[in-house]
C-alpha cells in the first residue's frame, strides 16, 4: 500500500506559528529541520492521516485546516500502522520508525469543543516516530511500509 505526503508543517517553538512547506530536510539528529520536536526520541516527526483529521473535525462540527493539529506530515491514501516499531519510507531516502500514538491534548478543545474526544479513537490523533534515515521530502512524495 502506497500513499502520499499531502502536507508538511513545522513550528520552531511551543505554541509558535506554524510554517507550511513544500519540501524539507529530515535528519536522525534533528527530525524535521527547524521543528521544535526534532530532539525527542519517540516523536521527532508527527504524522496524521487526512481522512482521520476530516472525520474528527466533522464529528466536532468544525472546519479546520490539518496543520491546526500541529503535526509535521499529512498523509493521504495511507493507513498509518498502529503500534510501535513499524518503519515507513517517504520518497527515496527517508525512513521513519513509528513509535507512539500521539494523544490529543486539551488544546484541541480550544480549537473546537469535542475535537479532543473525536481524535482519541483508533489513533486519529496521529503517530510519532524517530528518523532512521534522513534526506529531503516534498509534498507529493510516496509513503509506504518499509520491508
Amino acid at each position: 500500500m502506497t500513499g502520499r505526503i499531502a502536507g508538511i508543517a513545522r513550528h520552531a517553538e511551543s505554541r509558535g506559528p506554524i510554517e507550511l512547506l513544500d519540501r524539507v530536510r529530515v535528519t536522525p539528529e534533528g527530525g524535521v529541520e527547524g521543528d521544535r520536536n526534532g530532539g525527542k526520541n519517540k516523536r521527532q516527526v508527527s504524522l496524521i492521516e487526512a481522512g482521520d483529521w476530516a472525520a474528527a473535525t466533522a464529528e466536532a462540527g468544525a472546519d479546520l485546516p490539518w496543520w491546526q493539529r500541529r503535526a509535521n506530515l499529512l498523509v493521504e491514501d495511507f493507513d498509518l500502522p498502529h503500534g510501535g516499531g513499524v518503519r515507513v519510507r517517504i520518497g527515496a531516502d527517508v525512513v521513519i520508525e513509528l513509535r507512539t500514538e500521539i494523544d490529543p491534548c486539551a488544546r484541541m478543545d480550544a480549537l473546537a469543543p469535542g475535537l479532543r474526544v473525536a481524535l482519541e479513537p483508533d489513533w486519529r490523533g496521529g503517530a510519532g516516530g524517530k528518523v532512521i534515515a534522513g534526506g529531503e521530502i516534498a509534498v507529493g512524495d510516496a509513503i509506504r511500509i518499509e520491508q
